[in-house]
């Protein structure tokens, strides 16, 4: 000591940084890795969900979202004076002020759209002889006289509606306008008059000044009421013969309502608010619901009364589609959290297992700190600040990065994901580098896995596990996903059939550690012999190594089967819809095809196959059922029966009976169905011989000519063998069912007939599929040449519909992250549990070089020795994928993913499936790292001379 004092110690946590920086640098960034993605997940799943309901909210029809308070006009029993100010512009301006101030958070309205006035509900006849009559019946006019005209539409013609004198109910003269469609279709200019008759004195003239364009056509102020912008031609109800007239609105001056209450038109004053998305969140859902519930018949409908009038009436459709929006919410929110538990779990062990990998590295360390007197508090203690001072910022940092990267979600499910990051790190680390120096150890001991013997409590532990995951096998396979709602005992299945699995493979896996050393020992070489020995006793095949893998791969068979099984449902709706890589098909069902557009279309560049189909709709089936013995199946032993479950007569009898009959030709069909994936059928069957030949020009079908032909299994198990008289526009003949298959081409009915066309009176082609890929524009102008009723339909473009929903889009890029974070993190217990054992490979290598081992041995031993612990978690990682994903898909319906939310779409039920790639790759790239890293480990430790490893006093 110098000057009598003592010399200061250095910090603990600052050595014990600078000795190893490396491992500090390491778990910092596992840690910042998995804070961001534990905390990105519950804002990603925010976010998607807030855009969804905004997207429906948006693209919904302006009348089902706006918000519309409505009443009728001022009483009868009032004054003149006081009828004609409650509907004048500034009465109505004050009570919409106070109704929008009144909405009920988090229901905002968009001010800028607000629209309010006097509008009459009942259409006047309008008799003015220059106006359309389509069918002899005079046009149905409306007027309204709202505010934001001018705000809302630009002046094409004429001049602004305005009101030069003030207008009374005693007024007979005011001023419209009318939009550019409206006058285009009702044959109104500048000038025009329209004459309504009032209870009082002489008619209301209404003067038509001026001709208007929308600023925003699709906006609320024009779309809430489309007879605002765009007149209707409809059919007249109470004629008994089709007839159609046409109904429209005229636009009346901002302050000319007065005026109305003298017409028998019922007028009525109201206010529409569209609603204002863009503060909406996806939790804002559920309080959305009830608010809107409570203006319609609640305490909110009260507070309106209360401002607009006891006679007041709250209207919209925004609770409809805010509820549709939960429930597809609540569909895709199970599957979803399948994905998060997965990967939530993987994560975890891998981290469990980076601090075994501290906790080996530092055992020698910590068993001399505790010979010398160090308490297990204290070392505890220093653990914890140690790890503490570089995970904290990690995981602060991650949150960070994490709320940056996703800019919408809540905070809190962020920052508590983030903080379990960083508290399992810091608490999981120091309790397992303490709890094995309880007691001390003997150094050198085995941990020889085939001489190993489970406990008790290990095997109580197992059972438990098991018994919880066949329960959340069980309840899912029963109940599934649809219900709605996300229960985590029936979402964490995987995670604990992946847990059953892992816990099995490790007592299996010392079975044919076993077996093969019998054998290898009798070998010459040592090779085989020593690297099956090294893999008994290695801590890389432990159970939580192996438990990771099989979760990361488990998860990522999962997440991949899903984006596969999302991709195959949309092509299947896709091609359900058309039939079809293309097809061009009339505006009405009936319409036949031009011999000149069909062979147009078939000699296209690119175009591999055309089939023309003659489609029948409304076929009227016999009312007399099937026996026993003809449920799907033909007359003889001829039939064929394509597809699973094609002779199983199954379906409703009475939905049976009206049918699509299928008009093809037998060969050019077959080949397009063979092509496309669709079942086909033997051309064979159906070929127009005998009974069933062709008929010469001009002749008509009679009823003794017998038609073979392949019905769909409903259709088949009414029919039966027998022989069957229908009546159809393509001729009269019998039928006789020679094979079932489950699908045709470009229907989506379940009750359909295949004949020969050419067996038909009547065969021409009313639909043309292609396959191939013939050019669109070629295509579209082959079907504009021959008239306009004519229209093409992709299966490209068809399928491009699906994915254009937010909801449905954001679940889709978790489960693609889900993917890749299960790989990743597969990779990386591979990669830890490998290195686990580094400094025994490498000193186990020094020691046989000294022996004599070459360069080449070293290395074969090594790959020897990581392949059975590879192999086993790869094949266990696949074969528990596969199986989680056969035993779950019962229970998952993908439809909310892949199809919900377009219209027209296929809905039935899309069950999971497995997909190779997303089973194999994974599980090939586990064995390809864990041969990659025992080449590297080799070949450094060839670089390395013996001397360097083996150093006296080394008990390694």
């Amino acid at each position: 000591m110098r000057d009598g004092k003592r010399a200061a110690s250095a910090p603990w946590i600052r050595t014990r940084l600078r000795t190893a920086p490396g491992a500090a640098v390491a778990l910092a960034v596992l840690v910042l890795v998995t804070a961001f993605l534990a905390a990105a997940f519950p804002r990603a799943v925010d976010a998607y969900e807030t855009k969804g309901l905004r997207h429906d909210i948006r693209l919904a029809d302006a009348g089902r979202s706006a918000v519309e308070v409505s009443r009728p006009q001022p009483g009868l029993e009032l004054p003149r004076e006081q009828r004609e100010a409650g509907v004048r512009t500034p009465e109505l301006k004050r009570i919409g002020g106070a109704l929008g101030k009144a909405l009920p958070e988090p229901l905002r309205a968009d001010m800028s759209s607000v629209a309010y006035g006097l509008r009459t509900m009942k259409p006047v006849l309008a008799t003015e002889p220059w106006l359309p009559r389509p069918d002899t019946v005079p046009p149905q006019l409306s007027y309204t006289a709202q505010t934001g005209l001018k705000e809302h539409a630009r002046l094409v013609k004429g001049a602004w509606p305005t009101t030069p004198d003030a207008v009374t109910a005693g007024s007979r003269a005011v001023r419209g306008a009318v939009t550019e469609e409206t006058a285009a279709a009702l044959n109104m200019k500048v000038g025009s008059t329209l004459r309504l008759p009032t209870a009082v004195g002489g008619p209301l003239t209404v003067t038509i000044t001026g001709i208007l364009a929308p600023r925003d056509p699709g906006g609320s102020y024009w779309s809430a009421d489309p007879l605002v912008r765009t007149p209707s031609l409809i059919p007249d109800p109470a004629s008994p013969f089709p007839q159609n007239y046409w109904t429209g609105t005229v636009l009346l001056a901002e302050d000319a309502g007065p005026a109305l209450l003298a017409t028998a038109t019922e007028p009525s004053l109201f206010w529409r608010f569209p609603p204002d998305p863009s503060e909406l969140t996806g939790p804002d859902g559920t309080r959305l619901t009830a608010v809107v519930n409570s203006l319609e018949s609640g305490p909110g409908l009260l507070k309106v009364r209360a401002i607009a009038g006891d006679t007041a009436e709250v209207l919209t459709g925004l609770g409809h589609i805010v509820q549709a929006n939960a429930r597809m919410r609540d569909a895709i929110s199970p599957v979803i959290a399948v994905a998060a538990l997965g990967i939530g779990s993987v994560a975890a062990v891998v981290l469990v297992m980076t601090g075994a990998l501290i906790a080996a590295r530092r055992k020698a360390e910590l068993a001399l700190m505790r010979s010398r007197g160090g308490s297990l508090r204290g070392i505890g203690g220093r653990l914890l600040a140690e790890t503490a001072v570089t995970v904290v910022p990690a995981s602060a940092l991650g949150l960070l990065l994490a709320v940056l990267a996703v800019g919408e979600g809540r905070w809190w499910p962020a920052a508590l994901a983030a903080t379990g990051v960083g508290l399992l790190v810091c608490v999981a680390l120091p309790l397992r580098t303490t709890l094995q120096h309880i007691r001390p150890t003997l150094h050198g001991a085995r941990e020889d896995m085939v001489s190993a013997r489970p406990s008790r409590r290990r095997t109580v532990a197992e059972l438990t596990l098991l018994v919880l995951a066949v329960g959340a096998v069980t309840a899912l396979r029963r109940r599934g996903t649809s219900g709605g709602g996300t229960d985590l005992l029936v979402s964490g299945a995987p995670v604990l059939v992946a847990l059953i699995a892992a816990l099995v493979l490790v007592r299996l896996y010392p079975l044919p550690l076993r077996l093969a050393a019998r054998p290898m020992a009798r070998l010459r070489g040592a090779i085989g012999f020593l690297s099956l020995a090294r893999a008994g006793r290695s801590s890389a095949g432990g159970a939580l190594p192996l438990l990771a893998l099989l979760l990361a791969l488990a998860t990522a068979a999962f997440g991949g089967s899903v984006i596969a099984g999302i991709g195959d449902a949309r092509d299947d709706a896709a091609l359900t819809a058309v039939g079809a890589d293309a097809r061009i098909s009339g505006r009405s069902e009936r319409a036949p095809l031009p011999d000149e557009l069909v062979r147009t279309a078939r000699d296209l560049d690119g175009v591999r196959n055309a089939a023309p189909l003659r489609i029948e709709f409304g076929v009227t089936m016999p009312e007399t059922a099937a026996g026993d013995g003809g449920a799907g199946s033909g007359p003889d032993d001829s039939g064929t029966d394509t597809g699973p479950g094609a002779d199983t007569g199954g379906g409703d009898a009475a939905g049976a009976r009206a049918t699509t009959m299928v008009g093809v030709d037998p060969a050019s069909y077959t080949r397009l169905a063979r092509t496309t994936g669709l079942p086909d059928f033997p051309s064979g069957l159906l070929k127009a011989t005998g009974p069933s030949a062709p008929l010469s020009e001009g002749a008509e079908s009679g009823p003794e000519r017998v038609l073979p032909v392949i019905a769909s299994p409903a259709v088949a198990a009414r029919l039966g063998k027998e022989q069957h008289a229908v009546d159809t526009l393509s001729g009269n003949f019998k039928v006789q069912v020679v094979g079932t298959v489950e699908r045709v081409a470009s229907l989506a009915s379940t009750h359909f007939l295949i004949v020969n066309s050419a067996s038909l009176e009547e065969r021409a082609p009313t639909t043309l599929l292609l396959t191939g890929a013939p050019d669109p524009g070629k295509l579209r102008a082959a079907a504009d040449g021959n008239g306009e009723e004519f229209v093409v339909q992709l299966r490209s473009e068809e399928r491009a519909r699906y994915v254009n929903t937010p909801m449905q889009a954001g679940a889709e890029r978790i489960y693609l992250a889900a993917v890749a974070a299960g790989a990743g993190y597969a990779l990386l217990a591979v990669l830890l549990s490998l290195l686990q054992t580094a400094p025994e490979r490498k000193t186990l290598l020094a020691r046989l070089r000294t022996m004599g081992l070459t360069t080449g041995q070293g290395r074969r031993l090594l790959a020897f020795e990581a392949t059975p612990q590879a192999l086993l978690a790869a094949g266990g990682g696949l074969l528990t994928g596969w199986a989680t994903i056969v035993l779950l898909s019962p229970g998952i319906d993908l439809v909310p993913l892949a199809l919900a939310g377009v219209a027209g779409s296929d809905t039935s039920p899309v069950t999971l499936r497995a997909d190779l790639w997303s089973l194999a790759l994974p599980a090939a790239g586990v064995v390809a790292l864990a041969a990659a890293v025992a080449g590297v480990q080799a070949w450094w430790a060839s670089r390395r001379g013996s001397i360097t490893e083996l150093r006296a006093g080394d008990s390694r």
